[in-house]
């Protein structure tokens, strides 16, 4: 049964109520909201980590949900809630074009959010993939995170929050379907050639992603349904990059959509689960927890 079919002439309004439909999976009336609630993450995440950690660390990422959430984290509703001094901000992928570029997703954060909260230069680490040689740009911007992230016991920073998006053929950061997407690698920063654009990316690669203590999907928009779809409730082979990101050691996984987006998902309700029920999207690897 869909969800907002099962919604339906019940008489209850849901409009402001999230709902979470499939473990870990979170929708909300508008891209509006989910930018909200993706505000409100950023904040008490940032609070839980610089409490325990002394500092916080989140990677962004491009795209117009996030656009919103920066405005908002910007304006005097947010700005005071968070310790700007004690956050380092990252990337998860960026285009190879100047930061300021309106492709740049470090270009959009530092319009939208970085030059209207009291957050220092010296905390602020751009890819710098503009640069003639990527790969050594690459390697450069792996030694930054060296410099910041402790490390997980496989050898790989670990971030505190890393905000992703999905793309419509299934692809997160710069992880795209066909490419070669792995676990088997060491290397924490890797430039793919992406064939259909014909351009080189920068990207966190798969086993960062995974060693993220929360990683959170936004998901917005009519043309994401399909793709929500497929990803959460089908075992595509092979997968979809989307589906391989899994964090490790009760790391967090969590998608944040709106109701276009999941127009087209199955309705569950995550509260009758039984425990140890699997995340969405979890068909392959070790899981991660929803909360």
């Amino acid at each position: 049964m869909n969800f907002w079919s099962a919604m339906a002439g019940t008489g209850e309004n849901h409009k402001d109520d999230p709902r979470e439909i499939l473990p870990g999976v979170k929708v909300y009336p508008s891209p509006a909201e989910v930018a909200r609630a993706a505000a409100r993450l950023f904040v008490d995440y940032a609070w839980q980590s610089i409490a325990k950690h002394d500092q916080f660390l989140v990677a962004l990422s491009g795209g117009s949900t996030p656009r919103m959430m920066f405005e908002l984290l910007a304006s005097s509703e947010f700005r005071g809630q968070v310790d700007w001094a004690k956050v380092q901000v990252f990337w998860s992928d960026e285009r190879a074009v100047p930061p300021t570029d309106l492709q740049s997703n470090y270009g959009m954060a530092r319009r939208e959010l970085l030059i209207r909260v009291p957050i220092p230069e010296a905390n602020v680490h751009r890819m710098e993939a503009e640069k003639p040689n990527i790969g050594r740009a690459a390697h450069e911007y792996e030694e930054v995170l060296r410099g910041h992230l402790e490390l997980d016991d496989r050898g790989f920073p670990r971030f505190h929050l890393i905000f992703l998006g999905v793309g419509a053929d299934g692809h997160t950061a710069s992880l795209f379907p066909g490419a070669r997407v792995t676990r088997q690698t060491s290397r924490w920063v890797s430039t793919p050639t992406v064939t259909k654009l014909n351009a080189r990316r920068m990207t966190l690669t798969l086993p960062v992603l995974d060693a993220a203590l929360r990683v959170v999907f936004l998901v917005v928009g009519s043309d994401k349904a399909e793709i929500l779809h497929s990803v959460l409730q089908t075992k595509a082979d092979p997968p979809y990059p989307t589906q391989l990101v899994q964090p490790r050691d009760n790391g967090v996984k969590l998608f944040l959509v709106d109701q276009a987006a999941a127009a087209k998902l199955d309705f569950h309700d995550s509260r009758k689960s039984a425990p140890g029920a699997k995340t969405a999207g979890t068909d392959r690897g070790k899981q991660g927890r929803t909360s």
